[in-house]
Formats: structure tokens, C-alpha cells, sequence
């Protein structure tokens, strides 16, 4: 479980392609390998990935064939940022809100709106995702916890916000017009919004 505050952005510092797997590791700053050992859960991209080697500031990852298939891991790149956040440690401060690192599915960048103090991000998301989505609701993006600035369910696109320590702390600010990003609702949002739907089917006639 994470809380989808980002500690910051580091880089793919190898990768090797197999078949079905990708393995890789992430150069990490001392204050996040600190007490970290094979087996802990590591937030990548908002991706919930489990640590297969530490060798001084190397950490280690595989992704298997569906992670690939379901997120933007597959395209990464020797170089390429990924967004990083420990597990949250029973007792943390909720600084976002609760994200699982289970994504839902992958939205791609439409446009960016750039103005004095913060940047835009317009990006277009599935339409089974959007019953899930409110403005002013929460939304994972690349592991960040996010407020969405509006969402229109015609264009099936939704907006937030970045704010300049957003923009520093994250990958965010990188993104390119196409570029996709991992995708995760708020899970208590989706369970209400679940649960009213199924007691509004069982209650109305079909």
C-alpha cells in the first residue's frame, strides 16, 4: 500500500529484455535503500514491484509479461525516470490518498497547458474508467496522488493540476503529447460507486 506521495524520480540504470520478463534495476538515493531488502515492495510508476537485488545503490526488479502487458513499464528505457515510493509504514501520514499499485489501465497525454506557476495535463482515459472518476475526486498518475481539476465524460478525458513541487518531485513534468502514464481510480470511490450500481440492479426491474 502506498499513499501516493512520490519520493522523487530516479533512473533506469540497466535493463535486459527476456522473453516474458523484463528485468532492471533503479539507482536509489541512500534515504530510500535504507532497511530496504529482496522481497520489499517499491512503488514504481504507481506500480507495486518487489525488490530482487540490492547491491550499493542498485535495486533490482522483474516485471513479468502481464505487468508489461497492463502498464508503461514495457516501454521503459535505460535512462529513462520513474517515479519512486517506499510501502507505507503502518502509522504514516496520509499525505494523498491510499493507492494499492495495482493498475487499472494506461491514459495517454492529449495536451499540456502551460501557465506562470503550474503545468495543465489533459489526458484521455478508457470510458470504463470514468464512473470512477469526479472532479475535485482523487486519481493515481505514475504513482502520484492527484486532485482532478475537471473531467469530461463526452471527451473521456480528465485534468489535474501540477503544481511547481509536483513538477520537481515527479516525471510528470516530462511528458510528451502521446506519451501514456498508469492509471489507477480511488479505490474507495470505486467501491461505492460499485456497490450503488449493483443494489440499484437488484432492486429495479431489468
Amino acid at each position: 500500500m502506498y499513499t501516493g506521495i512520490v519520493a522523487g524520480a530516479f533512473p533506469i540504470s540497466r535493463l535486459e529484455r527476456k522473453p516474458g520478463l523484463l528485468s532492471f534495476a533503479v539507482a536509489l538515493s541512500p534515504a530510500l535503500r535504507e532497511d530496504l531488502a529482496i522481497g520489499a515492495s517499491v512503488g514504481l510508476d504507481g506500480v507495486c514491484m518487489t525488490v530482487t537485488q540490492v547491491e550499493g545503490d542498485q535495486v533490482a526488479f522483474d516485471a513479468m509479461q502481464q505487468t508489461l502487458s497492463l502498464t508503461t513499464l514495457g516501454g521503459l528505457r535505460e535512462g529513462d525516470l520513474v517515479n519512486v515510493e517506499r510501502s507505507a509504514k503502518q502509522g504514516a501520514e496520509i499525505g494523498g490518498h491510499l493507492i494499492s499499485g495495482h493498475i487499472d489501465a494506461t491514459g495517454e497525454l492529449r495536451e499540456r497547458v502551460v501557465s506562470e506557476n503550474n503545468l495543465s495535463l489533459v489526458f484521455s482515459v478508457p470510458q470504463s474508467l470514468l464512473k470512477y472518476c469526479f472532479t475535485k475526486g482523487f486519481i493515481g498518475l505514475h504513482g502520484c496522488s492527484l486532485t482532478l481539476a475537471d473531467v469530461d465524460k463526452a471527451a473521456a478525458t480528465l485534468t489535474v493540476c501540477l503544481i511547481p513541487e509536483t513538477l520537481r518531485r515527479t516525471n510528470l513534468g516530462h511528458l510528451k503529447e502521446g506519451d501514456r502514464v498508469n492509471l489507477e481510480v480511488d479505490r474507495q470511490t470505486q467501491v461505492i460507486v460499485d456497490t450503488v450500481e449493483r443494489v440499484l440492479a437488484e432492486r429495479l426491474p431489468g
